[in-house]
């Protein structure tokens, strides 16, 4: 199997990109296709030790930043090292392709250049995020600010596949994000929605507050992209200031330090659990080929565990199922 990275995306490219290739390669193995500067991805490799076994790499001269717009991916710089990659995906030349660089501009490739499994209305940006019993994930996560009911059902069916088929959960519930739990709530989009859900095969939960959503009441949040994408910032910011503060109250006072030296072990322990590079990247599910988004502040970790989910995605079909899941 082989897995087109994008070298040049993220912050810490490429040397933290690298480093998570050349592990998942061990971990995994698989193949990697790096796309980006070859003699930039040549020299940081070689001042850091990493191997370059069973690593080949597409040269390319552009990089797409966080400053270009979405649409330059398709024209502008469509020979970056994201836009070679998705050309390698669609080439055939591997089976999936991951990045941590620009958001909109590879939800937007996806779209547009992969294009979209036939029948699904829109692709959606879904993240999985850590809960007080595991995991969720949560779409749309960004990419559609504008949604209709039938777009949130499709959206839920990709949910249920992907949670069954990558991250092993058994018949996972899914829940629709919504200002209060009963089936009248919420506006007419939610409305609409929650009656698809609750008529459809899946197994829908009902509606689920936005206080719920950590306590793992489900295994999949399905809104609009608006809503999602606050539900996500939102979670990421309340999760910052928490570990913040925290680690203030250990490291204020000679107290704090000595209660931290009786509870480091269960405070790591903790940090891990809610840890987004546990998880290493969020698919765009709904296109037709895996695409991979990978955290912008991407660490080697990171991009080893998406790797993972990469072959992972690929080994199950799961697009394959989507497919016969709506029809």
């Amino acid at each position: 199997m082989t897995i087109i990275v994008d070298a040049f995306g993220g912050d810490n490219a490429p040397l933290e990109v690298l480093k998570g290739c050349a592990e998942a390669v061990q971990k995994f193995d698989v193949d990697i296709l790096l796309t980006g500067k070859a003699d930039t991805i040549k020299k940081v490799a070689a001042e850091n030790n990493i191997s370059p076994e069973r690593m080949t790499i597409e040269d390319c001269d552009e990089v797409l930043t966080m400053h270009d717009t979405a649409e330059s991916v398709l024209k502008a710089k469509k020979n970056s090292s994201m836009g070679v990659g998705f050309r390698m995906l669609n080439e055939g030349r591997g089976d999936a392709f991951l990045s941590a660089g620009n958001s909109g501009a590879l939800c937007m490739g996806a779209t547009l250049l992969v294009r979209r499994i036939k029948g699904i209305k829109r692709p959606a940006f879904a993240p999985v995020l850590p809960s007080s019993t595991g995991c969720f994930m949560l779409l749309d996560g960004g990419a559609n600010v504008d949604c209709r009911p039938e777009m949130l059902r499709q959206f839920a069916v990709m949910a249920s596949v992907y949670m069954e088929k990558v991250m092993k959960v058994d018949k996972p519930r899914i829940g629709l994000a919504n200002v209060g739990t009963e089936d009248h709530k919420g506006t007419e989009l939610y409305r609409e929605t929650y009656a698809l859900l609750r008529d459809s095969q899946l197994n829908f939960v009902g509606n689920i507050e936005g206080r719920d959503i950590p306590k793992g009441v489900c295994d999949a949040v399905v809104c609009d992209g608006f809503t999602g994408n606050m539900i996500l910032k939102t979670y990421e910011g309340v999760a910052s200031v928490l570990m913040k503060e925290i680690k203030n109250i250990f490291t204020g006072s000679m107290k704090g330090k000595m209660a931290a030296a009786l509870v480091m072990k269960d405070l790591k322990v903790m940090k891990n659990r809610f840890d987004y590079n546990t998880y290493g990247g969020a698919p765009i599910l709904g296109a037709s080929k895996p695409v991979f988004k990978v955290h912008g502040n991407a660490k080697a970790i990171t991009v080893v565990n998406a790797i993972g989910l990469c072959k992972d995605y690929v080994a199950a079909k799961a697009i394959d199922v989507i497919s016969a899941s709506l029809k």
